[in-house]
């Protein structure tokens, strides 16, 4: 089931008046940050990927929280495999997993080499070059005065986000930092400390304790998250 009518695309005005030139890229620094503090800092920022010479720009409205080796609901608890290698790498590295055999997602390694941690991108809001995709993926549009409206379906979890900007396994261990095909950017419009929430994260019933931990974040006002 859809959830939410169709939304009207953002207009952040740092893309619409200047275009990808003027896109400031996060910096190194912002991604050594304690991992919960990221996952909350990220709320808001852009997700930027760029394929060929198209540009899809995406903002980041939900994300979850993955925080060392006893952390249960983490594929690092079961210490340093070839998978979750990436995990125990430098900060701002993606590390992207098939799950189900079916659904990509993308999660950005946080803090110090060989402590591993990472934080799902769990939804995003599409904010430009997502008309393609919506018709690539028979999502209903509705078009009205060169602006598109596009049902929240599109990128309202990580696999559809991913299915959406076209993240595989081909750009895991991506360098978000200097990377030109996949990278995150600062969106000029702050975003508000007062709107973000807390919440368990979804699908770790089997984490012990770990699966009441509030480690989901997301902008409380968004159509485009995954679960309230």
């Amino acid at each position: 089931m859809l959830r939410g009518s169709a939304s009207k695309l953002e207009a952040e005005p740092l893309i619409t008046l200047f275009g990808m030139s003027k896109l400031k890229r996060l910096p190194a620094k912002f991604y050594h940050q304690n991992t919960f503090k990221l996952a909350k800092s990220l709320l808001g920022k852009f997700i930027v990927r760029k394929i060929g010479s198209k540009i899809l720009i995406g903002k980041i409205v939900e994300t979850e929280a993955y925080y060392g080796s006893k952390d249960l609901a983490s594929h690092a608890s079961r210490g340093k495999t070839e998978r979750t290698k990436i995990m125990f790498g430098p900060a701002g590295t993606a590390y992207i997993y098939l799950i189900y055999g079916m659904y990509y997602c993308f999660n950005i390694v946080t803090e110090a080499k060989e402590f591993p941690a990472a934080i799902l991108i769990r939804a995003i809001q599409p904010i430009s070059g997502f008309k393609q995709a919506a018709l690539n993926y028979k999502i209903k549009t509705k078009f009205n005065n060169s602006e598109f409206r596009i049902q929240n379906s599109l990128t309202n979890g990580p696999g559809k986000l991913c299915r959406a900007l076209k993240i595989d396994k081909k750009l895991n261990g991506e360098n978000l930092i200097n990377s030109k095909k996949l990278f995150l950017a600062e969106n000029p419009l702050k975003t508000n400390s007062s709107q973000i929430k807390s919440a368990k994260r979804i699908g770790v019933d089997y984490a012990g304790k770990y699966k009441d931990k509030l480690w989901r974040y997301y902008l409380k006002n968004s159509e485009f998250i995954s679960k309230k």
